[in-house]
């Protein structure tokens, strides 16, 4: 086992976390990564409160967490006011927040016990979570599926952990993106981080909801194939801040949109409902994989407990041989 701090705070075996990934991580895949020895999160995406009940149900007596997407949450809660509440009543593990302002929440999640894990894009970001207090700053570099900005693991995770250490020593640190095998892990130790949050190859799980067309697509690509772009969330009418682009697969629709989305905006009502289509009938084609730039490193598509032991069993062996060579 690789303990760290973060495996103390959590009293978990992995410093693994994985991604509140929207529609993919539900009950069942947080649970499967909690018993696997790391920290699952369901993925609370665009606030559906009763699929969040229905997947804390599936989770069982696994201690789970969950996370939003910030920007939306105002907006879901004005549909249905007690979300956070009926979450919290759950008592996650954890809470994390990603792509907006934390701080209208951060007092009830911490008030409920729960963890707040920030996710953030950049070093400004971080700096205003730590000063609202959050118990864990989650560093995601552009290689990651999924939503994000500019910035890379490689640098943004060390110069999150330089201004910890000297600025909040008591906060601790995950890095994302990119992080798909043991390699990834022990890098992210060596950054600076206590542990990370893995995305990519915890989708590609048995456990996840995903479309098997998803999959297939995936595991025929590289990261070579992967695209950041808004076309998605054109195609899905969802008004993501601009600062915020998602990457996915490229594919027909991709290749047709990202470079003309006046164009898509402009036949946004029938795109929209043909990507929806798309999606729904597992047209790759059409609809989006959301998945990362270590989408080249999934082989297969195995259980999260699998996934978790060969990403720590490798961790261990390449941070030995490091210390090997040193010596």
């Amino acid at each position: 086992m690789i303990t760290t701090r973060l495996t103390k705070y959590f009293e978990i075996d992995h410093p693994i976390i994985s991604a509140p990934m929207a529609f993919a991580a539900g009950g069942r895949l947080a649970a499967a990564v909690t018993n696997a020895g790391g920290l699952g999160l369901i993925g609370g995406a665009y606030g559906n409160d009763n699929w969040l009940e229905d997947e804390f149900t599936a989770a069982g007596n696994a201690e789970v967490g969950c996370g939003f997407i910030t920007w939306n949450l105002s907006r879901a809660l004005q549909q249905s006011p007690e979300l956070l509440e009926r979450v919290l009543a759950r008592k996650p593990k954890a809470l994390l927040l990603s792509f907006g302002d934390p701080e209208p929440y951060v007092k009830k999640i911490q008030g409920a016990g729960a963890a707040l894990i920030c996710q953030v894009q950049t070093l400004k970001d971080a700096q205003r979570a730590i000063e609202l207090g959050t118990e864990v700053i989650v560093a995601q570099g552009s290689e990651a599926g999924g939503h994000g900005e500019s910035r890379a693991t490689m640098t943004i995770v060390p110069e999150v952990a330089d201004y910890i250490a000297q600025h909040a020593p008591n906060t601790l640190l995950c890095a994302a993106g990119g992080i798909a095998d043991g390699r990834g892990l022990a890098a992210a130790l060596m950054l600076g981080a206590d542990g990370v949050l893995v995305g990519s190859r915890l989708w590609a799980c048995e456990e996840a909801a995903v479309h098997p067309s998803m999959w297939d697509a995936a595991l025929r690509s590289t990261g070579d194939e992967t695209i950041r772009s808004s076309v998605m969330d054109i195609a899905r009418k969802l008004e993501w801040p601009d600062r915020y682009t998602a990457r996915v697969l490229r594919n027909a629709f991709t290749d047709l949109w990202h470079g003309d989305l006046d164009g898509l905006i402009a036949n946004a009502e029938e795109q929209a409902a043909l990507w929806k289509t798309a999606w729904q009938s597992g047209d790759m084609t059409t609809a989006n994989t959301f998945v990362g730039e270590a989408v080249g490193l999934i082989k297969d598509i195995q259980p999260a407990t699998k996934v978790i032991e060969d990403m720590v069993s490798q961790a261990e062996q390449e941070m030995r041989k490091q210390v090997a060579g040193i010596s």
